[in-house]
Order: structure tokens, then sequence, then C-alpha cells
């Protein structure tokens, strides 16, 4: 199946689709002011150390300090082979004020900060270089095992004499030639060569090597051999993109077009729409049956359900269909939504274990399209499954929403019969305290409505009781829940 590529730049951010049989399989956006931080090195300064977490904050100069476990800590690995062994306490390898290079493997999401990682890994078009690891390792995307010893003894051929570090041989190089291997494997010693004169002569909490920008990291990390075209939008921008490709990514440079066209790109895909359906909680499937999506700070729910979907034969057919058909539409959810972290998937309730196993292996087969690593868990004994996503940006609706200001969150607010009944209560407390002329309520459209109408008698009541005039005002910019009583 050819996929195509969308690359939309504006001054203000870069936006990239992933389009694959006329549907929009990823979206990722990358904006000036606010570009992410995952692959970055920086020199850190170590701010805490707290042993009972077994972690460290580290500054390495935003605004909140980042998160260091002694897992990620290279030196506190054992590496002798043996798998087991406890890692060393991070009191006996770090202490305040220490200075330390870091890579940042997660950007800040919410109110956490940064994660951090001291061994160092720097991404090239066919190589991952690791220079604190003399390993060579292969993509498990690579599955044979002839070729996967052939490339590693073809890298090992041409490594320098006096090379330390490791490398990861990605499926680029299948297809390359000894040449562009070569100048992968320069490239990423000159990276790794600058990164450490800088670690020596810069001061602490300074940014070493910054990753590619989007738009570059879609001709390194994103073209594979089912990439048809990659259109960008930008002229100027094309031909940067091109010159970047000229160096480093040659094979990519024929599949690479500019967009002329008059409307816009995004537009002629219908990327827009997708966009404004991806931010929603519901989901609707062909057969009429949807999905309902809830993103938590602690996981996500995917719930599944029939809708109107009655199916031909049986109630049981139709179940097992509406999830077969549920099980591609969540695998292509949390690609286009960026779903990370734990996630719970209800499918509706199956007796049949064929029909359980079958949805298990359709969504296992619709996520290894997946590029993020993905674990996926069988049927639970409440007839859910479980499945992890790694989280390394923020998820679609992180990036363009934030907290409803009248809910703060919540995704639900007050009644306006609440508020009415809250207000009369917060009328007979201030009738009480103090003696003035008359009371005004200043509230929203729906809460004044609401005592003209179907509360008018509970106010009158309440003013006769009081001695008190009460008179209503109504304030536009008052959400629901918000209001004010004035003392006149």
């Amino acid at each position: 199946m050819n996929e195509d590529i969308l690359i939309n730049i504006t001054p203000q951010e870069t936006r990239v689709a992933l389009i694959m049989q006329g549907a929009v399989q990823e979206l990722h956006i990358e904006r000036t002011l606010t570009r992410g931080l995952a692959g970055n090195v920086y020199s850190g300064k170590v701010v805490r150390v707290l042993p009972g977490m077994q972690s460290a904050f580290i500054d390495i100069g935003l605004e909140r300090a980042a998160f260091l476990h002694v897992a990620d800590i290279w030196e506190a690995r054992p590496h002798d082979g043996s798998s087991n062994a406890t890692p060393t306490p991070i009191e006996k390898l770090l202490f305040d004020g220490q200075v330390l290079t870091v890579q940042v493997i997660k950007d800040p999401i919410g109110t956490k900060g940064a994660r951090l990682s001291t061994q160092i890994s720097i991404a090239g078009r066919m190589l991952v270089y690791l220079p604190q690891d003399a390993h060579i390792g292969i993509s498990q995307k690579i599955e044979k095992e002839s070729e996967r010893e052939a490339l590693r003894t073809r890298l090992q051929s041409l490594l320098p004499a006096d090379e330390k570090g490791g490398y990861i041989v990605r499926t680029q190089a299948e297809d390359a030639s000894d040449s562009d291997i070569a100048a992968d494997v320069e490239y990423l010693r000159k990276t790794w060569a600058a990164i450490t004169h800088g670690a020596r002569t810069k001061p602490a909490t300074t940014l070493l090597h910054q990753d590619l920008s989007l738009a570059q990291r879609v001709l390194r990390d994103f073209v594979h051999d089912e990439t048809a075209t990659i259109q960008v939008d930008s002229r100027e921008n094309y031909l940067n993109l091109q010159e970047f490709g000229q160096a480093y990514t040659p094979g990519v440079l024929p599949r690479l077009h500019h967009y002329t066209g008059e409307r816009p790109l995004f537009d002629l895909y219908g990327v827009e729409e997708e966009i404004l359906r991806a931010l929603g909680r519901r989901v609707d499937l062909k057969s009429g049956g949807y999905l309902i999506v809830d993103q938590t700070e602690a996981m996500t729910t995917i719930d599944v359900n029939t809708g109107g979907f009655v199916g031909g034969r049986n109630f049981a057919d139709t179940i097992f269909k509406t999830n077969l058909e549920a099980a591609h539409a969540i695998a292509r959810q949390l690609r286009l939504r960026n779903l990370g972290g734990i996630i719970i998937l209800d499918f509706i309730d199956m007796e049949n274990s064929e029909h359980r196993n079958a949805v298990l292996g359709e969504l296992k087969k619709a996520l290894s399209r997946d590029r993020t690593k993905v674990s996926v868990s069988g049927f639970s004994a409440l007839g859910l499954v479980e499945m992890t996503r790694k989280r390394t940006r923020e998820s679609l609706a992180h990036i363009l929403c934030e907290p409803c200001p009248a809910c703060n969150g919540k995704g639900q607010v007050k009644t306006s019969r609440t508020i009415c009944y809250e207000i009369l209560r917060e009328l007979l407390r201030e009738a009480k305290q103090f003696n003035p002329r008359e009371f005004r309520i200043l509230a929203s459209q729906e809460v004044v409505d609401m005592f003209l109408e179907e509360e008018s008698q509970h106010l009158a009541m309440l003013g006769d009781f009081i001695g008190k005039k009460i008179s209503l005002q109504v304030e536009t910019a008052y959400h629901q829940e918000q209001y004010d009583v004035i003392l006149m």
C-alpha cells in the first residue's frame, strides 16, 4: 500500500500528515516556539538527588527541572552481561551540583518535566550511534538471521580502527551502498565529537546538540519503500529539504515534490477535517458502531459500541464484525491522536474464544505498522484488553487544546438549576450578615432564564423571606457556573 507524506510549513509551525489509501494515519505538529526536546543533548547540572526514589532532578536550562532515574544512568548498569545484577545506587553516582551530559528521551508532558538518560544515542539515516556502548545491534524489523549477520559483518568492515562506540543498523541500511553507510558513520562520529567538545568547553545547562527539525526527520525517519510522494507546500523549505536530502538522504529526493496548487495542501486531502474529528470523543465506524475515546492523566480508555449495527444473522456475528472493524480503527486512532502510556480497550463482550483470539490478532496486525513501541496483552477476566504505547511526545489533544475554563477539564459543568440553588443559599447567607437595600445577581443567560421561568417562585419566596428586592442581570461573558451576588 502506497503512502503519501504531506508537509505544511508556516513561520509558526510545521505539520506533517501521513496518508494511506486516502485516510490520514498519523499527524505530527512542531511549533516554532515550543519545539520538541526529545533527542536533544544538554550539559545538565544535578539539582537534587532523591535516594528514596532512586532518581534525581537535573537543571538543563528549562523552566522545570528534568527527571533522571537510576535505570537511565549508563554508569549504574552492570556491563558484564549479568542482566539480573542490581544497578549501582544513585547516591553513589550523583551529587548536588555535579555536571553531566544528558539526553532527553521523553518530552515534558503536562506538569511533568522532561525525562533524561545519560546513555546518548544519535540517529542517522541508516544507523543509530551509541558512543558509550561497543555493541552492534540490528533492527528487529530485519528478521532473517543470515541478513542480520551479513549487515553486522559489513558494518564492522567499514568502521574506523579507533571506533569504541556501538551502532544499531536500521532497515534503510539493507539497500545502502558501502559509501552511504561509511558517510553515515562519519556524520555520526563528527556529531559526537562536537557534543563532547561542547561538554568540555561550555557551561552547565547548555544545549549541546539539537535533533533535526520535524521536516528533516521526515526524510530521515519516515520514508520507507511504500512511500510514494513527499509534498511540501513551501518553496523555501522545499529547497532547504532538497539541500539536506542531497547531503544525508539522496535516495529520497526523487519522491520529494513542491506542491504549487491553489488549494491548501491539507484541505486538498481532507486533513483539516480529520484533525477536528481526532479531537472528538466519538469515532464512527462504517458498520454503524462507534468508539468512545477518553484521555486522562493516568490512562486512555477506548470503549467499543454496536450503535445502530444489528447485523444480518445473529447478535454474536454482529458483535464480532463490529469488534474486528474496531480493532483496525483503534490502531489508526492511537497513531492519529498519538496516544501513549497505559491504554484500556473495552471491546463488546464475546463469549466465543475463537472470536476473541481473532479480534486480538487483527489488533496486533493493525498495530504492526506503528513505528512507536506497542505491547498488547490478551483479554482479562473482565473482558478488557490492556496495552501500552510508548509515550515520547505530547498527544494531538495536548498540543492543540487546553482544559476548558468552565469545567476546569472535568468534561462537565453544573446544571443551571444547581447554580440557581447555590445562588439562593448565597443570598440567604448574605442577608443574615448584611442589610443592603437590594441584592443583584450577575449570572449567565442560562441561569437568569432559569430564575425567570422554572425557579421564579423559589426566587420570589426567598425575596419575601429576607424582605429585600432581588434583581437579575445577564453577564454574557460569564460561563454557566460563574455568578456574583452584589449588595446594592
